[in-house]
């Protein structure tokens, strides 16, 4: 999209009157959007955009502008404009390494692109007919479908010259059942960093599985109060470790003192078999790229090893200040953002027990199977979650499933009173959304049990 030469003359510009790092990041993004409804399929939604963005970092601060398209002069402007906020004296780049090819750490089988809208709308149709075949308590059901492909550069005075080709693919079904006036629903997503192989094949099963949620909470009753064992289900029971403990590992908030793991480096702050990653290179997965958006490879990084923290999450500003490497961190939602420090795919790694085993050791608790909303604040851990799937456990057993309860506690303390981790880990697809900016996220773990935490419930 942009040439060596000049993207090395766009950096000359920017540190024209000095500068710590300038950084051209530029990108091309196009995708299709189809969603059913009511039994009727929407018309496609669809788009390209092309732009580019500058910024120049001094110190602390950050200056920065965007610009739609990828005109030369525009470019100019925009390197011009933003070295004219700093005062100092002309600081010349770093000339750039040869042109890189674009990261190939994901094979793409079938590019969506090549799969016409018919054929896709063909799926939603199967996954609406599917969900309805499970009975007549099945009221409403919406799929939605969604394919985007991200060419990114990026370029910067230290002589990086990187790029990303990033394609992803999801799926997700949301269906309503009613009964007597109980109205319950049920989510489900697929997808990941592949291309239409992802959902080619059985892609009724992601209606079938919300389908089956949403009709077995029509059975649900009331949440139980108070303390109790809670099991936390693989997949989207990642979302417990994402908020509650990942947002707190960001180094923004760690530097700015504003995460209660700040200073906690080295720190036991878990049981000695407790491990944890986030991991952005991992294949095929939701929140994986090539690069971050920097233009640092993406890699996998231990936060938490035998109960040890043992990492933060960088991009390169807050890794500069700590006199550290990058960990691949820096990621932005477009061109027109900045980056900041965010999670890729975080998870528990697998334990030694299996789902069965951590639940036949709990006489009466809840088995928290996913979340719905929730609120965490990082300068002290404090978090409360709802949940949008769970059950009794009894005497070692899963029974009935519970409507209205929540999960109110503290990242510390939970990820203290965990006593098992199955061998099961599964990343479900999610978006973040920080410092005004939405990004893919992988939300998963294994099975893992927890000893003691505070359910919120509805139970008189």
């Amino acid at each position: 999209m942009i040439a060596s030469d000049l993207a090395q003359d766009l950096l000359a510009r920017a540190l024209a009157r000095g500068g710590d790092l300038a950084e051209l990041y530029v990108e091309e993004r196009s995708g299709l959007g189809l969603t059913l409804d009511d039994r009727r399929v929407e018309r496609p939604q669809s788009g390209r955009e092309i732009g580019g963005s500058i910024r120049v970092v001094v110190g602390d601060s950050t200056y920065f502008g965007h610009v739609d398209g990828l005109a030369e002069g525009d470019l100019r402007r925009v390197a011009e404009s933003v070295s004219q906020a700093v005062s100092g004296d002309r600081h010349e780049p770093a000339a750039l390494s040869a042109a890189a090819e674009p990261a190939e750490a994901y094979e793409i089988a079938q590019r969506p692109e090549s799969v016409d809208a018919t054929t896709k709308a063909e799926i939603l149709r199967a996954c609406d007919e599917a969900a309805r075949a499970l009975g007549d308590e099945v009221s409403q059901v919406t799929v939605s479908y969604a394919e985007t492909r991200r060419r990114v550069q990026v370029f910067n005075s230290d002589g990086v010259n990187a790029a990303d080709d990033r394609t992803r693919v999801r799926i997700g079904a949301q269906v309503v059942a009613r009964r007597n006036g109980t109205v319950e629903t049920g989510h489900e997503t697929r997808g990941g960093h592949a291309g239409f192989e992802l959902v080619a094949e059985r892609p009724e099963e992601v209606a079938e599985k919300a389908a089956r949620k949403a009709l077995t909470m029509l059975d649900a009753v009331d949440a139980p109060t108070g303390r109790m064992p809670v099991v936390v289900g693989n997949g989207f029971g990642g979302v417990l470790l994402h908020e509650a403990v990942g947002h707190g590992l960001e180094a923004d908030a760690v530097q700015k003192r504003a995460s209660i793991y700040s200073g906690r480096l080295d720190e036991q702050i878990a049981p000695d078999f407790l491990v944890a990653y986030d991991n952005g290179s991992k294949p095929g997965e939701w929140g994986s790229d090539g690069i971050d958006d920097e233009g640092t490879p993406t890699q996998q990084t231990t936060i938490i090893e035998n109960g040890r923290l043992t990492s933060y999450l960088y991009d390169l500003l807050r890794a500069r200040k700590d006199g550290v490497a990058s960990t691949g961190n820096g990621r932005r939602e477009s061109f027109r953002h900045i980056p900041v420090p965010r999670m890729t795919n975080t998870y528990f790694a697998n334990g030694n027990a299996t789902p069965e085993e951590l639940i036949e050791g709990v006489e009466r608790g809840l088995y928290a199977v996913s979340f719905g909303g929730g609120q965490v604040e990082p300068a002290t851990g404090d978090f409360v979650f709802g949940l949008s799937e769970g059950f009794l456990i009894e005497n070692g057993k899963v029974t009935k499933p519970v409507r209205g309860a929540t999960l109110i506690g503290n990242g510390l303390e939970v990820l203290q009173l965990i006593d098992g981790v199955a061998a099961d880990l599964s990343i479900a697809t999610g978006f973040c959304g920080k410092a005004g900016q939405r990004v893919a996220a992988g939300v998963g773990q294994p099975h893992v049990r927890i000893q003691s935490i505070t359910v919120g419930g509805t139970a008189s």
